[in-house]
């Protein structure tokens, strides 16, 4: 049969409150615009983030019953050890509470001012860790991606000739890693493909300069690879992640992403003198190295995920529900980065508000416009998020896994739709306060 349907069915729901449009632009202006600032009862459909938002199956709170939380040598840390290990091969696996706390470490030790790191594009935390230190996080994007419309496969692969020329320029010693993020979240959420990881490689051997991945949402990339990049139709998502992470020194994951789970990532390297730095400070900073933050029930909850993502029926309607959201709205005129990606719509909010200059951030005003009109918090990724370095004004839409039903997919395009209606009325934002970093989270803005 042609119509793919949700691979699992509703055990336990949360009811969701609706608020008037008096009341959303109450609470708009007494959050400062930000949609951080708005509290979560006061959201309607939230596609602020996929991180941490997933629902976990009936088998992962199951396996949370038997979380052992011993301080030292938990058996939960055991399991969720070999499950990492199975998937990514690599030798030493570091739990962590999430995702950033895992680049705070990396990058902590492995950077140093005035070095150089580059990323296909480097996301929000990703960038501060890194500049924290004082190295410079820099994007070297596939050049297709300039173009927001193209429909290219593997628009979000690393330049590979830029990557050259910037280790001629620079020398390895001043490029202490190279990363890729798969996928490529800021740069709309697209795939890298197997030839172009395996390209990067080269380079970094040849110049000795080890690769890590971004691997938070390695599945989603797994499956893409298998669709669409010839030689890999008839290898498992599985087999497909095996050879990708075969091809790193090591990576960082947030297990909020493609491991289902609420809290929790890992660091994993192969290198053992490193890897006793990172467990060094990781006890200084997260805890004892078989607990690293968490409790033994969300190494469970993640052991069990990383399982579940790479079942091939999961991300086939993963790709195929975020694809029927994207298709829906592009096809009646609005803007959206393409082809669409795995995890998350991205409205090219300069393209759609052209009378909205970048230094009135046009993803925010859309994003505002989207909450005022329908309870719909999404996020800006653009110049409030990454200041200059931004190469577009997108507003994300991130679809948490096994969520929302195709009701709440369809309620999203009418509201996108009237929003686009009227898109010439939208004003855009100033800024009032800021932090110094990661400003987007806590900023407060005002209507121009």
């Amino acid at each position: 049969m042609r119509t793919i349907i949700e691979p699992f069915r509703i055990k336990s729901v949360e009811p969701l409150r609706r608020t008037t449009p008096e009341q959303r632009e109450n609470i708009l202006a007494g959050a400062g615009y930000n949609l951080f600032q708005v509290r979560s009862s006061d959201i309607l459909i939230d596609l602020l983030t996929d991180s941490g938002t997933s629902a976990m199956s009936t088998e992962q709170w199951a396996a949370m019953m038997r979380g052992d939380e011993s301080y030292a040598g938990s058996e939960s840390f055991y399991r969720f050890e070999q499950a990492v290990r199975e998937l990514t091969g690599f030798r030493h696996v570091i739990p962590t509470h999430q995702g950033r706390a895992a680049e705070h470490i990396l990058f902590s030790i492995m950077c140093k001012p005035g070095q150089s790191v580059p990323n296909n594009t480097h996301f929000d935390t990703t960038r501060a860790n890194i500049e924290s230190n004082g190295a410079r996080a820099l994007d070297l994007p596939f050049p297709g991606t300039s173009d927001t419309q193209a429909r290219l496969p593997f628009k979000g692969n690393l330049d590979v000739e830029a990557l050259e020329k910037l280790m001629e320029a620079e020398g390895p010693s001043k490029i202490p890693l190279v990363m890729i993020t798969v996928t490529n979240n800021s740069g709309g959420g697209q795939p890298v493909s197997m030839a172009n990881i395996e390209a990067v490689r080269k380079v970094t051997t040849r110049y000795g300069v080890p690769l890590y991945l971004d691997a938070c949402r390695f599945a989603e990339n797994a499956w893409f690879i298998k669709r669409d990049e010839p030689g890999y139709a008839d290898l498992t998502p599985r087999e497909i992640a095996q050879k990708m992470f075969s091809l790193a020194d090591g990576c960082t994951f947030s297990a909020k992403k493609d491991a289902f789970a609420n809290i929790g990532g890992f660091l994993c390297t192969n290198n053992s003198k490193l890897a006793e730095q990172e467990t060094n400070l990781l006890i200084l900073t997260e805890g004892f190295p078989t607990y690293g933050g968490l409790a033994g029930r969300d190494l469970e909850a993640i052991a069990v995920g990383l399982e579940e993502v790479l079942q091939p029926e999961y991300l086939e309607y993963r790709i195929a529900s975020t694809a029927y959201l994207g298709r829906h709205i592009a096809d009646h005129g609005v803007p959206i980065v393409e082809p669409p990606g795995g995890h998350a719509i991205y409205i090219d909010a300069g393209r759609m508000l052209p009378h909205i200059p970048r230094a009135q951030f046009p993803g925010q005003a859309l994003a505002v416009e989207l909450y005022r009109h329908a309870g719909v918090r999404s996020v800006e990724i653009g110049s409030v998020m990454f200041g200059a370095e931004a190469r577009h004004e997108l507003l994300r839409l991130a679809i948490p896994r096994r969520v929302y039903t195709q009701s709440h997919v369809d309620y999203l395009v009418e509201a996108i739709l009237e929003v686009n209606q009227r898109k010439d009325k939208i004003r855009g934002f100033e800024i009032v306060s800021q932090p110094q970093f990661l400003r987007h989270f806590t900023a407060r803005f005002q209507p121009v």
